[in-house]
């Protein structure tokens, strides 16, 4: 069963998909002010991940700031997604000014919230995983 969902106008929605687009395009083609442009500044991205040394689980976590150093380097050469890439957006849940979103990448999911401030929607939260879970070993 699907459930549709809509922003608070059509302009809402696109402006809600955009970022989640320039969120993962940044990192297709490295474009640091595109993934600055689609996050908060106080952004945090998490995922769970497995110390080795106790095989004990953990959260892990990403900033702002991080992710637009890898929106920089991170695909320079241009090898670490098919082509072209998958990038499936979904969204689950929209209000008036929040939003959550499935992005269905390459070899993740993520699941995103943004938040409408000022009239611009950003990317607040970020909680990912691999398709493979055990790449978080």
């Amino acid at each position: 069963m699907a459930n549709l969902v809509f922003g608070q106008t059509k302009q809402d929605s696109l402006a809600i998909k955009q970022a989640a687009l320039d969120y993962i395009e940044s990192q297709h083609k490295p474009n640091p002010k595109q993934m600055e442009d689609a996050l908060h500044p106080r952004m945090v991205k998490r995922t769970f991940w497995k110390d080795k040394a106790t095989g004990k689980d953990y959260v892990r976590e990403t900033t702002t700031e991080s992710m637009v150093l890898l929106a920089e380097t991170y695909n320079k050469n241009g090898d670490k997604f098919p082509k072209p890439p998958k990038k499936e957006i979904l969204l689950l849940d929209v209000s008036e000014r929040t939003a959550s979103v499935k992005l269905i990448a390459d070899e993740w999911i993520d699941y995103i919230h943004i938040v409408k401030l000022n009239g611009i929607w950003k990317i607040i939260n970020v909680l990912w995983q691999y398709n493979d879970i055990k790449q978080h070993e």
